[in-house]
């Protein structure tokens, strides 16, 4: 093993961010940064709303409220506008209100640590491109949570999210995301580590996506599905094959009689294939199916999932009289799945796993992790494959993390002893993963401390200390931001090889 000194690490570290600082001039180098509060230049999102600019900053103060904003202008992919709530006192910022409390039709935003509540349609309306939403709360709205477009959406990505009490019937939905096939074929939507819960109609997460990566997450409480992921009732059904990968989720099904639906609604079809691997599906009381194969669908393929109730009802597993196989037969495939006895499986699985009980730690507190002594330990498939009929394009790997435990949280680890446990969570997940600190984990740290750096910088100016030139009222643009970058990467990294001492 090589040894680096401190000294040479620490000249490394100098190094590297003296670097991003370098690449960073362009567009970024004009960045500014905005500050919107109470008692701040800007009062209102919607006041910096139309001098938005690539690279740009809004840092929006908690523990006030704030009304709608429609966001049109546009970032770029190197150079994203920002939009972020900087807690006080605890306390996210509340957007709060209009037809579409969050409308975003300009590409390229991150929108972070908002609570966003009471848009009268929509609470998130998502009518553009490269979108991030994360560290965020969307709750109480009377229609749709978080909608997306039929036409001019591209991709999003949903992180460390926590939607409840949104929806209204079977036809608006806690979640419901769509992509133009046409504008943006190659789209995706990616919905990880978050949390969905407690519904008032709909269902909790539908899409009709190009493609769909469904990671990490927690759901619960749909009124109609879990999950939904169908076919666009705005595009050709052959334009494209809308694919789902769906690994390393708990979805607890509390009412309702179907957890999860594929392939379409009867408006629209995907002719796609579906990978559902290493996730927890409980059925409560009233289930009756755990997957409603619907409409055109290639194939389904299932490895590592533990299906289990959380009463003696009996359910089964998969209801596929409405499906219409875009091969003419079925293609259903899986391994290494824990089923109740006596439920019917599919003639190709193998190494499946029945029993009376899977074993998890406490499933009346919602603790599935397995116990030491269950059945899912070690019992999994490290490396499933897809049918050579119908292989999954570009599959998550391996289930590298576990879902929040019902709450938005930093991502947590998936504990790991070389063979891969049956389900979302992995013996002593919970335990391990409280002390696990990812590199994500630490990215997000730094991002949010580099926040507080800057916000202190801007302080410092408006008290009349020469670290920025002002270019407008409310809006600053640093001149030191290199040397900012460089003293917080030495700052980040010490603390981090502090923590890691302890």
């Amino acid at each position: 093993m090589i040894r680096t000194s401190i000294p040479s690490r620490f000249a490394a570290i100098v190094g590297v961010a003296a670097g991003v600082a370098a690449l960073s001039v362009g567009e970024s180098a004009f960045a500014a940064t905005y500050q919107v509060g109470p008692s701040k230049p800007f009062k209102q999102l919607g006041d910096v709303a139309p001098q938005l600019a690539p690279g740009d900053v809004v840092e929006v103060d908690g523990d006030a409220t704030y009304s709608s904003v429609s966001l049109s202008k546009n970032g770029s992919p190197q150079s994203k506008i920002t939009i972020r709530g900087i807690k006080r006192n605890g306390k996210r910022p509340v957007i709060k209100g209009g037809t579409n409390t969050i409308a975003i039709h300009g590409s390229h935003y991150v929108l972070e640590g908002l609570d966003v509540t009471g848009g009268s349609a929509r609470c998130v309306f998502h009518h553009a491109n490269d979108v991030t939403v994360r560290d965020t709360v969307v709750h109480d709205c009377p229609a749709h949570g978080i909608l997306g477009a039929d036409t001019e959406s591209g991709s999003l990505t949903l992180d460390r999210v926590e939607v409840y009490r949104s929806g209204e019937g079977t036809r608006k939905h806690q979640i419901y995301v769509a992509t133009d096939e046409r504008m943006y074929p190659n789209a995706v939507f990616r919905m990880q580590h978050s949390y969905v819960h407690d519904s008032n109609g709909g269902n909790s997460v539908k899409s009709r996506a190009g493609r769909n990566e469904i990671y990490y997450n927690w759901i619960e409480g749909g009124t109609y599905h879990e999950l939904e992921l169908i076919g666009s009732e705005e595009f050709p059904t052959n334009l494209l094959r809308e694919d789902s990968d769906v690994v390393g989720n708990v979805l607890r099904k509390t009412k309702g009689a179907f957890a999860v639906r594929f392939g379409g609604d009867g408006s629209g079809e995907t002719k796609g294939r579906y990978r559902f691997v290493n996730n927890t599906v409980i059925a409560d009381g009233g289930t009756k199916y755990i997957f409603r194969l619907f409409d055109g669908l290639e194939s389904v393929e299932m490895h590592n999932n533990v299906f289990a109730s959380a009463s003696a009802t009996p359910f089964t597993l998969i209801r596929d009289v409405e499906a219409k196989w875009a091969k003419g037969h079925p293609i259903v495939t899986g391994s290494n799945n824990w089923v109740p006895t006596g439920m019917k499986t599919p003639a190709q699985w193998t190494k499946t796993i029945a029993g009376s009980d899977p074993g998890f730690v406490n499933a009346s507190a919602l603790d599935y992790s397995p116990a030491s002594g269950s059945a899912l330990r070690n019992a999994g498939n490290n490396f499933p494959s897809s049918s050579s009929a119908a292989p999954f394009p570009n599959p998550l790997a391996t289930a590298s993390f576990i879902p929040p435990s019902r709450t938005i949280q930093a991502p947590q680890t998936r504990a790991n002893d070389g063979a891969i446990d049956i389900g979302a969570l992995e013996v002593g997940s919970r335990q391990q993963s409280k002390r696990a600190f990812s590199l994500e984990e630490q990215l997000d740290e730094d991002e949010m401390n580099l926040a507080e750096m800057e916000a202190a910088l801007t302080d410092a100016y408006a008290t009349g200390e020469p670290m920025a030139c002002s270019v407008g009222s409310g809006r600053s643009r640093s001149l030191a931001a290199p040397t900012a970058l460089v003293g917080f990467a030495v700052f980040a990294a010490l603390r981090r090889r502090k923590r890691s001492r302890r």
